[in-house]
């Protein structure tokens, strides 16, 4: 063999040693990154699992987990808002109500009492609205009778103690000075009464003055009363009428 070739083989031999120690070097680094990528890195959605565990102790949704922003929270009913319209709608409700209440003229106003001419009874009255009361005679805690004008005055011959009320709530009561009908009767003031029966427990009284009659009166089944001009007088359902200036 020529010196040239020896040459040339010995180079050969050497290029492939140089290679194969390349290569063996390569393997050695590629598999050192490997192992420290194993050890020093985390895989991909695993870094907020395990965050979510030693912190809070449960785990979260996948969707959490998968996300590094925090999950917005849900939206809160406007509890405030509605507690506060609802309490702000009972406080109106409430004055809505009263308001109702005192201009409806549902509930009588707060009454008064009236001690009577016989000395024992008393006349408990009370506005039900424009010109309408109710008077209630009480005696030992009993009520005897009962008042009420509707449109017009009322009268009562209670034991020949008389009483009427009038249109603006006024009650007025005197003892004695009845006069049996029928007949025509001269009356405090200057009035003239003319009884007439017309039926049971049924009587008329035309009150007269200067200019004629004046004013009529007639029971049907309860006695009744009148102001005339400040003379008070009551017709009984008996047919007895009495005056009182």
């Amino acid at each position: 063999m020529s010196s040239s070739n020896t040459v040339r083989t010995a180079r050969r031999r050497t290029l492939r040693v140089a290679a194969a120690a390349l290569t063996a070097a390569a393997a050695l680094t590629l598999t050192a990154c490997s192992d420290s990528d194993a050890a020093g890195t985390k895989p991909p959605g695993q870094s907020d699992t395990g965050m979510a565990a030693d912190s809070g102790g449960t785990g979260s949704s996948p969707k959490a987990q998968g996300s590094d922003a925090p999950p917005s929270a849900p939206a809160k009913p406007d509890t405030e808002a509605g507690a506060a319209g609802k309490q702000s709608g009972k406080q109106s409700g409430k004055r809505s109500g009263g308001g109702q209440t005192a201009e409806g003229g549902k509930a009588g106003s707060a009454g008064r009492t009236q001690r009577l001419a016989d000395g024992i009874s008393t006349a408990e009255v009370t506005k039900l609205g424009d010109q309408h009361y109710r008077a209630k005679i009480v005696a030992h805690g009993s009520v005897l009778a009962t008042l009420e004008t509707k449109g017009h005055d009322d009268g009562l011959d209670a034991n020949d103690m008389f009483v009427t009320l009038t249109l603006d709530g006024q009650v007025h009561s005197w003892m004695g000075g009845g006069q049996q009908g029928p007949g025509t009767f001269k009356l405090a003031g200057g009035w003239t009464a003319k009884v007439t029966k017309v039926g049971e427990l049924k009587y008329r009284a035309q009150i007269i003055g200067h200019d004629g009659v004046a004013a009529t009166l007639e029971t049907k089944g309860h006695d009744v009363g009148l102001d005339a001009n400040g003379v008070y007088i009551v017709l009984s359902s008996g047919g007895v009428i009495s005056a009182h200036a």
